[in-house]
């Protein structure tokens, strides 16, 4: 699968079998999160990766829109130095976006979907993910093998994407 198919294939998943993901399957999402550019390779990001079904489903519980969690195969919490409480600058979100994205895109190649989730409830995600006071979890990522495989090749649903001249501005705005 070349670069721009992904790029353009890509659907959120958030319906899985029950299959666990193979070891090297999961290990490459991973790689693919740690190999992600940072400004000034400062790689300010962990990885909490949880696979356990109980953990999942409590997870689940971090936010309103989480739901899918309990059903993945695995989550991805992605922890950074707490921006509110670090001199930790804004760049760490683009790198930590940078993370996901090819986190997600290494998955989509093996047949992996995958879904977002954002944290509400910091101190649930804490208790449940153990990371330190002084660090953030603003993001989950929930993968998993499609329960429909068909996902896989859905067609673009229409007026998905605003067009390009809409969202491009020459030399100013």
């Amino acid at each position: 699968m070349d670069t721009w198919q992904a790029i353009d294939k890509i659907r959120t998943i958030r319906k899985f079998t029950e299959r666990p993901l193979e070891p090297e399957h999961l290990d490459r999402i991973l790689n693919a999160g740690r190999r992600a550019g940072s400004s000034k390779n400062t790689q300010q990001w962990d990885f909490v990766v949880c696979t356990d079904r109980a953990h999942l489903v409590a997870l689940s519980e971090v936010g309103p829109y989480a739901a899918h969690l309990a059903g993945a195969a695995a989550a991805v919490a992605l922890v950074v130095p707490d921006p509110a409480t670090h001199d930790a600058p804004y760049s760490i979100m683009w790198d930590l976006g940078r993370a996901a994205q090819n986190m997600v895109l290494a998955a989509w190649e093996l047949g992996i979907g995958s879904v977002p989730a954002t944290v509400y409830r910091q101190d649930l995600a804490r208790e449940l993910l153990g990371y330190p006071a002084d660090h953030w979890c603003e993001f989950m990522l929930s993968f998993g093998y499609p329960e429909n495989p068909e996902a896989l090749t859905w067609p673009k649903r229409a007026g998905g994407r605003k067009p390009l001249e809409a969202v491009v501005h020459k030399e100013r705005w």
